[in-house]
């Protein structure tokens, strides 16, 4: 799965986004004229609108046809951002929003047309469950799905369905919003008692970073640990890195061949703004959107391929689905459904996620209680006024305010979050105060962590990414 912090649009010179415009321009022109797909159109749109914002971000200016980068723009020219300039944009590679508020999700469920997840959708997995919904589900941090409802009429009528999520191993040490589709998906085990694939795509990584091929399987291996950690049913998961499993099932290699034949180049232009300059290997349709084919793990559901899968994902992902959803009716599966996480944010701002490439961006799994301390009292981006005076006179922001952000995706007690919010918003909590509860949130739950992963051995990696069946219930 994708880094959004390190797309290739944020490595290209201003030149080379340059003629990438124009080429992605080019190809939406031609799309158009040959009356397209609607949402092969639509995601060469956003590639074009993604590549534009980078080259904005890289040049301080808006992409201008008739001015290359050296050559400067009419003075009564400079200035005028185009009509989507304040517009959010997302695509596996990019996050990008002008709102310290963060990206507008309801106007995301618009352009990516998915279903937003109601309070009568949670009642109804509530009462499917039997159990409480997760404090994700409560809080709205898993907000946007595809066929959920097509999921709980299966689990209703006592009919099979798994769970697919994953991880694209960039680095060795994993911050805290790579946790959040793990902790989901830990949840959706539990309660629904199903099994689950989760798919290290160290082959993707090494074709898109500047890694060897030991270095990306050897990061699968360690951010398997970070996910062992998380505390999943070895019974009922099974793990697997690309570089591995490829080459030891049939099913898997026959997956990838039928994909191939059924999208278009255009398509994955489309979905993922190759060029001409980028290698072949990262031009075929990724290993992402192969666990949906039920005959890449025979071991598991025994030649059945009438299973539908539920994938737990940031909705950045959902290009690669939106793919897979495409094809899939037509090499024999059922279409996945999805579940859409809401962006983890950065320390500095909710205008982007987290990246694993700036340390103060970011909490790591690895930050000692001291480092969190830092970096939270340092680098949080505050809701707060410019003085105490002030703050205790209009109150705080919790719409902009990062660190409580974080309490909504790490503090269980619905009441204290309710009371924290509004203490801050009256001025009756200060800013430090705040910070001050969520690093005694961290801290602990960073520590509970590390000492979970100190007890994952190379042996029970080894058992966790073993092909084998899976223990479950289905008729």
């Amino acid at each position: 799965m994708a880094d959004v912090a390190n797309g290739k649009q944020g490595r290209a010179s201003p030149l080379e986004l340059f003629d990438r415009i124009a080429a992605q321009g080019e190809l939406v022109r031609s799309l158009k004229a040959g009356s397209a797909p609607q949402d092969e159109i639509a995601s060469a749109v956003q590639m074009l609108l993604s590549l534009k914002m980078s080259y904005k971000a890289a040049m301080g200016e808006d992409y201008r046809a008739d001015c290359p980068p050296g050559n400067p723009a009419p003075e009564s020219d400079r200035g005028l951002g185009g009509a989507g300039a304040e517009e959010d944009f997302v695509d596996p590679w990019t996050v990008q929003t002008s709102s310290a508020k963060g990206i507008d999700y309801d106007k995301l469920i618009v352009r990516f047309g998915s279903s937003k997840i109601d309070k009568e959708l949670v009642s109804r997995i509530e009462r499917a469950t039997g159990q409480r919904p997760h404090r994700f589900l409560r809080r709205g941090i898993f907000f946007s799905h595809r066929d959920m409802n097509q999921i709980l009429d299966a689990y209703e009528n006592k009919k099979p369905f798994y769970l697919y999520t994953g991880r694209g191993p960039s680095s060795e040490a994993m911050h805290v919003g790579h946790l959040i589709p793990f902790i989901f998906t830990k949840w959706l085990q539990d309660v629904f008692n199903v099994p689950l694939v989760i798919q290290m795509t160290d082959d993707e990584k090494y074709l898109w970073k500047d890694l060897t091929l030991d270095q990306a399987h050897g990061y699968a291996v360690e951010n398997a640990k970070d996910i062992i950690a998380c505390g999943f049913d070895g019974n009922k998961t099974f793990i697997f890195s690309d570089l591995d499993y490829m080459g030891s099932s049939p099913g898997f290699y026959k997956n990838v061949v039928k994909i191939q034949k059924h999208v278009t180049f255009n398509q994955v232009k489309g979905i993922f703004g190759f060029t001409d300059s980028d290698s072949i290997g990262k031009s075929s349709p990724p290993p992402a959107a192969l666990p949906a084919g039920l005959n890449s793990f025979p071991q598991i559901f025994r030649g059945r391929t009438d299973i539908q899968c539920l994938i737990p994902c940031a909705i950045d992902q959902d290009p690669y689905f939106r793919m897979t959803r495409d094809v899939a009716p037509r090499i024999g599966y059922p279409k996945p459904a999805l579940l859409h996480s809401t962006f983890f944010p950065a320390l500095q701002g909710a205008q982007t996620k987290m990246s694993a490439s700036d340390p103060n961006s970011s909490i790591f799994l690895t930050d000692t209680a001291k480092q969190i301390k830092t970096k939270v009292n340092k680098h949080a981006f505050s809701g707060g006024r410019d003085t105490v005076e002030e703050h205790r006179e209009l109150g705080g922001n919790c719409d902009v305010d990062v660190s409580f952000m974080y309490l909504t995706f790490f503090l269980e007690d619905d009441d204290k979050l309710e009371q924290i919010r509004k203490d801050y918003t009256s001025g009756a909590m200060l800013t430090g105060e705040l910070k001050k509860v969520l690093i005694e949130v961290l801290q602990p739950l960073i520590a509970e962590h590390q000492a979970r992963r100190k007890e994952v051995t190379d042996e029970i990696v080894k058992e966790f990414m073993t092909p084998r069946p899976l223990s479950y219930d289905f008729q």
